[in-house]
């Protein structure tokens, strides 16, 4: 490994611990508040997975110490031409979908329609656009355009759509945030690499937490959908595509389990003759824990996947075509055996 490179890997690891510190440290507090100004997320129809009322809100916790990482690296790092731009675009869109998730939150049980969900996420996927983060290998542009704000709003909502279990959504994260780190690290396109070290720190420093027995906290609309929204335009901000055109689809490998929960519970709920924007228990992690695995076996086992599928997207980006085009029908031909399998349990309302 080059020098400045190893120099810079040593600074996104430094940014990942202090991120982790600050989210754990702050997390707590949150917490505090939630029980005192009662933030709290009610077992209130069948949908949900909790039994007791449990402090929510924890997206508090992963937005302050984001935010705060990147103003921190900003003291102590000379970011090179552009970086600030992209990551003001991060920081804009970003405050626009967390404070979206609050007033849901805080909306819960009734929560806001899908409809007003979707209209300001769309604004805040127009925001990364208006700064220059958009998908670039689609043409002409107003195509472009409006494949970034679907990519952006269904993205936002699959890590909100997973987040059925402690530490699924904040786990997933964790792990996409890092592919995405590992796979820009050489890249001149800096503003990746700096939010994804602070968006795996900021998730990573939460979980401790919301897998506590004595301390729970959700991290509620506000983190889950926080998290699918950076992840999205951190996606946005690599070609992929150096050695081969399919390298473009890596993201979709890097954040193929939230996405495939998406369409998987979509699917079932059309099939049932259920609108697919209401909430029920057809998830995959919910399908798996009828067979019988523990939650704290389903959440590791779909970390190893997302690394697993993260080594793939890095694959996909070095492989010539030829390669590339057979991991991509492999894992398609896996995929598809596991969706059946899947859909077959019965699930017990």
């Amino acid at each position: 490994m080059p020098e400045w490179l190893a120099e810079d890997a040593k600074l996104y690891l430094v940014a990942v611990a202090v991120a982790a510190a600050i989210s754990a440290l702050l997390t707590p507090l949150v917490r505090w508040a939630a029980v005192e100004l009662g933030w709290l997320d009610l077992p209130s129809s069948s949908v949900k997975t909790h039994k007791v009322a449990t402090p929510s809100l924890g997206g508090i916790a992963i937005y302050a110490s984001y935010v705060i990482t990147l103003l921190l690296l900003r003291q102590f790092t000379q970011f090179p031409t552009g970086t600030l731009h992209r990551l003001r675009a991060l920081l804009i869109g970003g405050t626009l979908v967390f404070l979206l998730g609050v007033v849901d939150d805080l909306k819960k049980p009734v929560g806001l329609g899908f409809k007003a969900k979707f209209t300001v996420q769309a604004l805040a996927a127009c925001a990364l656009v208006w700064f220059g983060i958009r998908i670039r290998f689609i043409q002409p542009d107003y195509i472009a355009f409006g494949m970034t704000v679907l990519w952006v709003v269904g993205i936002t909502n699959a890590f909100n759509i997973i987040d059925v279990m402690d530490a699924l959504s904040s786990s997933q994260a964790v792990v996409a945030a890092l592919a995405f780190l590992t796979i820009a690290l050489p890249s001149e396109e800096l503003y990746v690499n700096f939010a994804s070290a602070a968006l795996a720190g900021a998730a990573l420093g939460f979980i401790p937490w919301n897998l506590s027995s004595k301390k729970k906290i959700f991290m509620g609309d506000s983190g889950s959908m926080l998290l699918g929204f950076l992840l999205s335009g951190v996606a946005m901000g690599e070609s992929y595509s150096k050695i081969n055109n399919l390298g473009v689809y890596a993201p979709l490998l890097i954040l193929l389990i939230p996405m495939y929960d998406t369409f998987f519970v979509m699917i079932l709920r059309v099939r049932k003759g259920q609108s697919p924007f209401l909430g029920s228990k057809d998830h995959f992690a919910l399908r798996l824990e009828q067979l019988g695995y523990g939650r704290g076996a389903i959440v590791l086992m779909a970390a190893v996947a997302a690394g697993f599928l993260g080594f793939c997207a890095f694959l996909l980006t070095q492989l010539n075509a030829v390669w590339a085009m057979c991991l991509l029908l492999i894992l398609f031909i896996e995929i598809l055996l596991l969706s059946q399998a899947l859909a077959r349990v019965v699930m017990h309302q």
